[in-house]
């Protein structure tokens, strides 16, 4: 019976591209989920589930990111230290301490749990300010998702 035959992405033919994301006045989980699209590659027409078919996103300006709402009193981040009892942190606190911090969570709670979602979030490339090192890469600004301009 002959049938269309289905593509596999293979790692080897797949080429990564670099993308930049300006996160300033940007709200966090809409920029978020825009990028978690990118980095599992599902912006892609020969998206494989079981193949890291996404690319490069570089994020400048994350301290400059925006929480809806109360979010920035309200939302709080908790982590376990080994002691006894969590360590608790507001969203503003951390967002003045640790901003690049907050996308990071923001974007792996967004991947998929598994070693393939680690290896992706290694292409996250977050930086606080405008200015990044990764200039040779030549990156194309991100635009066409929901909230990317």
């Amino acid at each position: 019976m002959p049938g269309t035959k289905s593509y596999n992405a293979q790692n080897d033919t797949l080429e990564q591209g670099w993308w930049i994301v300006d996160a300033e006045d940007q709200i966090v989980g809409r920029i978020a989920s825009d990028i978690a699209m990118v980095l599992m590659g599902k912006h892609r027409p020969n998206y494989t589930p079981n193949v890291d078919t996404g690319e490069f996103v570089i994020v400048t300006n994350c301290d400059k990111i925006k929480f809806t709402g109360n979010k920035l009193k309200q939302k709080t981040y908790t982590w376990y230290t080994g002691y006894t009892g969590l360590r608790t942190e507001a969203a503003g606190d951390r967002l003045n301490r640790k901003p690049e911090q907050i996308m990071r969570d923001a974007v792996r709670r967004m991947l998929p749990k598994n070693k393939l979602g680690y290896q992706m979030l290694t292409k996250l490339k977050l930086y606080a300010g405008a200015e990044h090192p990764h200039q040779a890469q030549n990156p194309k600004p991100l635009t066409g998702g929901r909230t990317l301009k």
